[in-house]
């Protein structure tokens, strides 16, 4: 067959992400020219070409992994199972001189436990091999050349091959590890979610290490987050990767980039250390000219003056130690006041896990959109702050 055809055929795939985020994945998508076929919980099914999924894993803001399904079968139980992944032909995804790793995840199936699915799989792979050729590819957890993902729902199988390698949300623009800031692809989703358009004034008066606005840049400037992965994509790896096609996209990718500013970006945080931190990771992204810091108390944030109004947003601590109600609760009744006298125009965003202290901001949310940070229940809160006349204050 020749090549062209072959590389233009399109077939399904699954893109995931994080609970909440699955709208805002989807539009990603449709404006990379994928196809639609179902938004489930955090995960969204579409059809494309080998050029879309190159583009999803270089372009997709809020998505964590992209998958490419090849096999789907029932498994009664674990001796089908065996016999199931036993009939695939192997070398046709997996090379004996490669490495390989597999991730499950198991719902409502008789099989309770992952790991041992995860297990059972390997063996099956591992058999073929060995007993076709003698040798056998290894297993290698932490950096495999090829991720299979094998999903069971009840007794259902699907297994895919994952494009991403180390997952989409890893940047590899942060510099530090040790704190634990929003992860990339939320702070994107966050900034989508709240319709900024990439060209508003963006305010973040609490950024700690500057997520929200290092992704706010490459939203901006139209920088594809893929650009930063660190390592080899999965897809790089597999057989039939096209070295061609992949250096096409990369190129496109390069060359969409805006160099010109196109929206004031800028953050202050009352940490020297957030706002160096903040700093260094802004500079590792190659976004410096982009966005500006402080180093500033929040009661003394307020709207840069010669800007038209656009968005405040911020992700404030949530305060999960014992006895830190109080400190909250004047911290938030703080953003509050805040918002209130020096934002009047903008539209303010709280991402927030202590939903209690939000209460003390005392202004009435129009939106409140719920979503997860790590494990934690949180809220994205909207609030309108009018010009002058409406602003609605809790009396003392």
């Amino acid at each position: 067959m020749p090549q062209p055809s072959r590389r233009s055929m399109p077939f399904y795939m699954t893109a995931t992400t994080q609970f909440g985020l699955e709208e805002v994945l989807a539009e990603e998508l449709r404006q990379l020219g994928a196809k639609i076929e179902k938004v489930g919980q955090r995960a969204i099914e579409f059809v494309g070409d080998t050029q879309l999924l190159y583009e999803a894993c270089l372009w997709c803001r809020t998505a964590m992994r992209i998958l490419r399904p090849f096999a789907g079968f029932y498994a009664r139980d674990e001796k089908a199972l065996y016999r199931e992944v036993g009939r695939i032909d192997w070398s046709r995804y997996i090379r004996p001189d490669q490495t390989f790793a597999i991730t499950a995840v198991v719902n409502k199936s008789t099989f309770d436990h992952s790991l041992f699915v995860a297990q059972l799989t390997k063996d099956a792979i591992v058999d073929q091999f060995r007993n076709r050729t003698g040798s056998r590819p290894s297993v290698d957890v932490k950096n495999p050349d090829i991720r299979l993902h094998l999903h069971m729902i009840e007794n259902d199988v699907v297994l895919s091959l994952d494009a991403s390698g180390e997952s989409l949300h890893k940047r590899g623009y942060r510099q530090q590890t040790n704190v634990a800031p929003l992860n990339e692809a939320l702070a994107a989703g966050l900034l989508l979610l709240a319709g900024w358009d990439g060209k508003k004034t963006l305010i973040d008066p609490m950024c700690g290490s500057g997520t929200l606005l290092t992704e706010a840049a490459l939203i901006a400037q139209r920088i594809a987050p893929g650009l930063y992965h660190q390592g080899k994509f999965g897809f790089e790896n597999w057989a039939d990767f096209d070295a061609a096609l992949w250096e096409s996209v990369q190129l496109d990718a390069r060359q969409a980039r805006i160099e010109e500013p196109q929206a004031y970006l800028a953050g202050s945080d009352l940490s020297r250390e957030f706002i160096e931190l903040a700093r260094e990771n802004v500079a590792a992204a190659d976004l410096e000219d982009y966005i500006r810091f402080g180093v500033r108390d929040v009661k003394e944030a307020k709207a840069p003056a010669r800007e038209e109004p656009g968005i405040v947003i911020m992700n404030p601590p949530y305060g999960e130690r014992i006895g830190e109600e109080a400190e909250m609760d004047a911290l938030y009744k703080t953003i509050g006041d805040t918002l209130k006298s020096g934002f009047q125009g903008y539209d303010a965003y709280i991402f927030t896990g202590n939903l209690a202290a939000a209460k003390r901001i005392g202004l009435k949310a129009s939106r409140r959109i719920p979503l997860y940070n790590g494990p934690i229940d949180c809220r994205l809160l909207k609030y309108e702050l009018y010009q002058g006349t409406r602003k609605v204050s809790k009396p003392e």
